[in-house]
């Protein structure tokens, strides 16, 4: 069972939006992707009871600290971990079918993995979730081209030191890829240490 302190400190606050954000009275299916350690999944699993949780992740030592968690939680409404790469379409996804899904949840993952896989994030989502479906990212990022406060500007350069891939995407950027995705920016909330939830809704045809 790994531990991240980031997923420790923000697994609270990012709960707290999802209450205000789905419905909590009916039975739900959600995917979250690049689950990381497994923290903020049986966290949100075990105070969000009406949803089946899908946990996936690229990373293999990832996979294998999700399985502890949901092996120490005996968690019901969270299914084992699938091996995902968001990078490609949503048919390698490990079976999740098209429009089968009311929320998407992405955490701490865009500023640290190449554009592929924000643009298969939104992509992808697009097409499993179902009309006025959620997609919910959380990180830091960048504002009408502007990165505060400093310690956001100083995250930001040694992300791209580290990785010329990496860095902090704007808004405006992502909406715009969402968009053509049909899904719709419909929430900006602040967040504890600079960062902030972005809700993104999936618009029916009707």
């Amino acid at each position: 069972m790994l531990n991240a302190a980031a997923a420790e400190r923000n697994k609270e606050p990012i709960l707290a939006v999802l209450r205000q954000s789905v419905n909590t009275g009916r039975p739900l299916q959600a995917l979250e992707i690049s689950s990381g350690t497994g923290q903020h999944v049986t966290h949100f699993a075990q105070a969000l009871r009406n949803i089946i949780w899908q946990p996936s992740e690229y990373d293999r030592q990832s996979l294998a600290s999700i399985e502890a968690y949901r092996a120490h939680y005996q968690l019901h409404n969270v299914r084992p971990a699938i091996n995902l790469d968001v990078s490609l379409p949503h048919q390698y996804w490990g079976g999740i079918q098209p429009e089968s899904l009311d929320l998407v949840v992405n955490i701490n993952m865009i500023h640290i993995s190449p554009m592929a896989c924000t643009e298969g994030l939104f992509k992808g989502a697009g097409a499993v979730l179902k009309p006025q479906g959620l997609l919910l990212t959380y990180g830091p990022y960048a504002v009408n081209g502007q990165i505060t406060p400093q310690s956001n500007i100083d995250f930001d350069y040694s992300l791209r030191q580290r990785n010329s891939e990496w860095g902090l995407r704007d808004i405006s950027l992502l909406s715009s890829i969402a968009q053509r995705n049909g899904l719709f920016l419909e929430k900006i909330m602040d967040m504890p240490a600079n960062n902030k939830c972005l809700l993104f809704r999936k618009e029916s045809l009707v």
